[in-house]
């Protein structure tokens, strides 16, 4: 049976930018959470919506691979895995600042 994604949504970074959110932007942002909570590793990496991609520009905690996802028009989301988790550091409401 395939395992589900867990969220990690603890990140200090992540609650700034978040919070720092309009409402209408942190629901979509929930939205999309919701969606990955049910989904497992393997559709997120074949799901078009999500847009899964690796940043080979910079490096996560550990040296790990960061990933950036789609969230609504125009977001993107920036999270590592660690094992069942999806880690989240940041969502970014351009797609440019996601990579810096």
């Amino acid at each position: 049976m395939a395992t589900a994604i867990r969220l990690d949504l603890n990140n200090p970074e992540f609650q700034e930018l978040f919070f720092s959110l309009e409402k209408p932007q942190q629901l979509a942002v929930l939205k999309t959470f919701q969606k990955l909570r049910q989904m497992t590793w393997e559709q997120v990496y074949t799901d078009s919506g999500s847009n899964w991609e690796a940043i080979l520009s910079k490096t996560g905690p550990g040296g790990g691979r960061l990933y950036s996802f789609r969230i609504g028009k125009g977001f993107r989301g920036v999270a590592y895995l660690d094992d069942a988790w999806l880690r989240v550091l940041g969502v970014y409401p351009d797609h440019d600042s996601a990579y810096r």
